[in-house]
């Protein structure tokens, strides 16, 4: 069995309800459902959920471990939330919050305009800092993959939008 798939996941606070083919996860900040893959036998025990492959098949044995893992993301999705920071590099590189669309101004000649998906939202706590929020990581990581690529760092300069925790190489310019 998947290593993964062994471990419990602990609802720490979370509801649980399995029926009609989906799993629905709902805690103090929201609801959030996936549907239930029919290679997983999913048990709720008191306070923890516990994920086993139907049979012995090498997919039911992945699969497993890799709906433990999107359900125990659910769980800290709707308890803690998820949230990624995005810091603008450059000279008049800014980014502001109007409703939910987020203005940047990233050295294009318009600005660009980016709408928020339903369940993501946007702060911005300076002009040059993005936090993007929201209960479901692969949601808030897509919104920040699209901000991030609207301009990319470079590699000579380092200018455009980068995650926080991102190192960026520089290369060495041309010698003459």
């Amino acid at each position: 069995m998947s290593r993964v798939g062994k471990s419990p996941v602990a609802l720490n606070g979370a509801k649980v309800a399995l029926s009609g083919g989906l799993i629905t996860i709902t805690g103090p900040l929201g609801t959030i459902s996936q549907a239930l893959n029919k290679l997983v036998d999913v048990k709720d025990d008191n306070g923890t959920l516990k994920f086993e492959p139907v049979d012995e098949s090498r997919e039911a044995n992945a699969m497993s471990g890799t709906f433990r893992a999107l359900v125990a993301n659910m769980v800290h999705g709707v308890t803690k939330g998820f949230e990624r920071k995005l810091t603008l590099v450059g000279v008049g590189y800014r980014a502001q919050v109007q409703g939910d669309k987020l203005n940047l101004s990233l050295g294009f000649s318009h600005p660009v305009v980016h709408q928020m998906p339903e369940g993501v939202k946007a702060e911005t706590p300076s002009q040059t800092e993005i936090v993007i929020k929201g209960i479901d990581k692969q949601k808030v990581g897509q919104v920040a993959a699209v901000v991030r690529g609207y301009r990319p760092p470079e590699p000579y300069k380092g200018k455009g939008v980068r995650y926080a925790d991102e190192v960026v190489i520089l290369k060495e310019t041309k010698k003459k």
